[in-house]
């Protein structure tokens, strides 16, 4: 696939870490799509991101373009890779969590909270040691049909056991960790505001705040570089500080909705925005935590 370079000058009056603004590329790597979702950095080179209308998950090769990871993926939406270079996914048409093995087969993680079916996996972060988070929201058709009467955030040990960590009033949607693994920030969408919990080794969540509020449009995926900046999809991509401050708004051709750091030197941030899917380099690492 041919790469549709385009060169925004970005004024910045001040400075992200190392990151300067004054001038980012944004390049266009993907295209040709219905939705595009969960972007995520493989081990083995490569960004694998859902297309969710079309069933199907795909992968960015630098140098080569874009080719099918896999198909018939039950409305997969956000992913991550864990320690072991395994993708985790959430199904958002069958309600399910699962885990790709090696082989290529399936593994499902969680499916039912006290007997009910989960409202609809959206996007999901798992730690180096193997403690896993995700969101369950439920937006459209699946608002109107779900079994449980809340939106959740929940935790799955290393063991497998599911628990639930917070039952916020609006629904939750991006998840990420900070590099040291020991904060969980999680975007509600409908609050426009980013929470944030301390986790232990054992991944239990306490001391719940709001860290950013007042989002322009309604917020989706998160990421944080190696500084703990945030880069958040909203109606733009906004950056805030490590303390909540807006540092910067960079509009894209396309509205997106979600993201992830990638390239061997994890310097580079890949967008997925609407039909297509985007890259800028960057002066930063992003966080690592897995």
């Amino acid at each position: 696939m041919m790469e549709t370079m385009i060169v925004i000058a970005l004024l910045l009056a001040s400075g992200l870490g190392a990151q300067d603004f004054s001038k980012i590329m944004i390049e266009k790597v993907g295209a040709g799509n219905r939705f595009t979702e969960g972007p995520v950095w493989s081990k083995e080179g490569f960004l694998i991101f859902s297309d969710v209308p079309n069933n199907r998950m795909l992968k960015f090769i630098p140098g080569t373009g874009v080719a099918t990871y896999r198909d018939n993926t039950n409305g997969a939406n956000g992913n991550a890779i864990d320690s072991m270079g395994r993708v985790l996914t959430c199904e958002s048409r069958t309600r399910r969590v699962v885990r790709t093995k090696k082989d290529g087969g399936l593994e499902v993680l969680a499916e039912k909270f006290e007997g009910k079916r989960l409202n609809a996996p959206n996007d999901i972060v798992v730690r180096k040691d193997g403690n896993i988070w995700f969101t369950d929201p439920a937006f459209g058709a699946q608002d109107e049909t779900r079994d449980l009467d809340f939106y959740g955030v929940y935790h799955i040990s290393p063991k497998g056991e599911l628990s639930l960590v917070a039952k916020p009033k609006g629904r939750p949607n991006g998840i990420a960790l900070s590099g040291n693994g020991r904060i969980l920030y999680v975007v509600n969408t409908d609050e426009r505001a980013v929470y944030a919990y301390d986790v232990d080794g054992q991944g239990r969540a306490t001391n719940e705040r709001v860290l950013i509020k007042d989002i322009a449009g309604p917020p989706d995926g998160l990421k944080l570089d190696e500084k703990g900046n945030f880069y958040i999809a909203a109606t733009h991509l906004v950056v805030y500080t490590p303390q909540g401050k807006l540092l910067k708004t960079i509009e894209l051709a396309e509205k997106p909705s979600n993201l992830a750091f990638g390239d061997p030197d994890y310097q580079t941030l890949f967008l997925t925005a609407r039909t297509s899917v985007f890259r800028m380099r960057l002066d930063v690492k992003g966080a690592v935590n897995y």
